[in-house]
């Protein structure tokens, strides 16, 4: 029974990582395209902008493949949902506050390189360190308040 838990416990893990991966891939996606579209000034919109794409990818895939809600009523969906958007709705604010203090207190927006003809600006250097950050709270409030096991 225990080895049984430890599995599921790191298929859970696993699949968080997978679809973390995903979802950061969607965002990051979502942030380059319309920081490019928007102009560099934009960055906050952009970034909201982003979340939103995310955020509704990391409801989907969380909900079905990682931590496999077994809520089923529409009471219990819309709560789930409503936790999730405000989790990370938190999260967000965490990010957008770290991503002013960086790009702009801490100057970050004078960064700028070039990876394989891929623009490295210093707002998408901000927003990989945040990553980690929000990552991590997002797991959080996922295990232990979202979708805990009743």
């Amino acid at each position: 029974r225990k080895t049984i838990q430890v599995m599921k416990n790191k298929k859970e893990i696993i699949n968080y990582i997978i679809f973390g991966v995903l979802t950061t891939v969607v965002n990051f996606a979502v942030f380059w395209l319309f920081n490019r579209l928007l102009g560099r000034d934009f960055y906050l919109a952009s970034n909201v902008i982003a979340w939103i794409a995310a955020v509704v990818f990391a409801y989907v895939t969380n909900r079905i493949w990682v931590f496999q809600s077994k809520v089923k009523s529409a009471k219990g969906v819309l709560k789930e949902i409503g936790e999730f958007f405000l989790s990370r709705l938190f999260s967000l604010g965490v990010e957008e506050a770290g991503l002013l203090i960086l790009v702009d207190l801490l100057q970050f927006k004078n960064l700028s390189f070039e990876l394989f003809t891929f623009a490295i600006t210093g707002e998408l250097v901000a927003k990989i360190i945040l990553a980690v950050i929000v990552v991590i709270l997002n797991y959080i409030f996922s295990k232990f308040i979202i979708f805990k096991k009743q």
